[in-house]
């Protein structure tokens, strides 16, 4: 890797052991002061990731977060990112995957890590990316009747949200 004054930089192990288990998959790859960042392609998130837990030296057992990053003028808009941890080896490493606007679709993790399963629900709630395989993809943080997806760069605050009756029909507290 070239860094700006013209040198090169040397690779972690736990990239250049990344890269080397999904060649073929790899779209790209960064390094920065020890954050270490693949690119790899939407189609193969769930072997990759796979792969990528059960390597003996690289291990990555947690899931420590899944987002979405919005790209409006990219051709490629969303940027799912799942980030990764070693808990037997004290290592972690990024993994990003690009989907269009048109297929916003790339296969869930949620065989690998249970965790994924709120992780995803999320990404979808907040920006329309749709996990195949998810066992139950919906809402989780709005109701089920929002429209749109808020945290989409082009979605308008100011739009009016259907209203739906109260779906709470017990006594609380405070009513006495």
């Amino acid at each position: 890797m070239t860094t700006a004054d013209g040198g090169t930089d040397k690779l972690s192990p736990v990239l250049e052991a990344a890269l080397s288990l999904l060649e073929g998959q790899v779209t790209g790859y960064h390094a920065f002061r020890g954050d270490d960042t693949v690119l790899v392609k939407a189609s193969h998130r769930l072997e990759g990731t796979r792969a990528l837990k059960d390597a003996e030296g690289l291990a990555f057992d947690l899931l420590m977060d899944t987002t979405v990053v919005d790209w409006p003028d990219d051709d490629e808009r969303f940027e799912v990112v799942d980030h990764l941890f070693s808990t037997k080896h004290h290592h972690r490493l990024r993994v990003k995957y690009r989907v269009t606007e048109e297929d916003p679709s790339i296969p869930s993790i949620t065989p690998l890590y249970g965790s994924a399963n709120w992780m995803e629900r999320e990404a979808w709630d907040m920006f329309g990316v749709k996990f195949a395989g998810h066992p139950d993809l919906r809402r989780i943080l709005l109701y089920e009747e929002f429209e749109g997806f808020p945290l989409r760069k082009d979605y308008d605050k100011l739009d009016a949200q259907p209203l739906f009756e109260p779906r709470y029909h017990g006594t609380r507290e405070s009513d006495g």
